[in-house]
């Protein structure tokens, strides 16, 4: 069984997506060990506990101390790291511990609209301000920058420039992320990508 840990900031639609996907393909042997946020009133916390999942909120301390974090992604064995919708730098100690086994969700295609500073609103009003005609989801794994590592999946869905605000991109792209991010996960998880 494949335990993983996902990391989250706000809303957690992406890991209730998830949740949902793991409980309707239960032989895929891959379960959610454990949410860990990093903001207290984060509503992701409200959605774990409706799927039964454990949650836990670290303080920025906490989050960079291996003497606290590891443990307790150790006590839910742990496998991978899932980032959906985390804001912050993940730390070089979690790098080494779960190596290649990190994955994030970017919401425009890398390496467009990527680095510090560039999440959620700030990649739609970005891309919405460059006149782009695409945007979508970049799946990848992590490296020690932001939004870097090896690609592993990309959406994209057409954008009206003059039609569409940065709200209504962000729902296109939320669209994505939800048709695809669970399925690319559990493939990810199998190693067959």
């Amino acid at each position: 069984m494949t335990s993983l840990a996902i990391f989250a900031s706000g809303n957690g639609t992406n890991m209730e997506a998830i949740a949902q996907y793991l409980s309707e393909h239960p032989s895929l042997g891959i379960r959610i060990g454990c949410v860990v946020v990093d903001r207290r009133d984060a509503f992701v916390r409200r959605r774990a506990k409706a799927h039964g999942i454990p949650d836990h909120y670290l303080t920025s301390e906490e989050l960079q101390d291996p003497a606290v974090l590891l443990p307790l992604l150790r006590s839910y064995r742990v496998d991978r790291v899932i980032l959906a919708g985390y804001l912050r730098k993940i730390p070089l100690f979690m790098l080494e511990a779960f190596p290649h086994r990190i994955l994030n969700i970017h919401p425009a295609l890398l390496p467009k609209y990527g680095g510090k500073g560039m999440y959620g609103q700030h990649v739609h009003e970005a891309v919405h301000a460059a006149g782009e005609r695409t945007t979508g989801i970049t799946i990848h794994e992590i490296d020690e920058q932001y939004d870097r590592g090896r690609t592993i999946f990309q959406a994209e869905v057409e954008i009206d420039p003059t039609q569409d605000s940065p709200d209504v991109i962000a729902q296109k792209v939320h669209a994505l992320e939800h048709e695809h991010f669970p399925r690319v996960v559990a493939e990810w998880c199998r190693d067959t990508l």
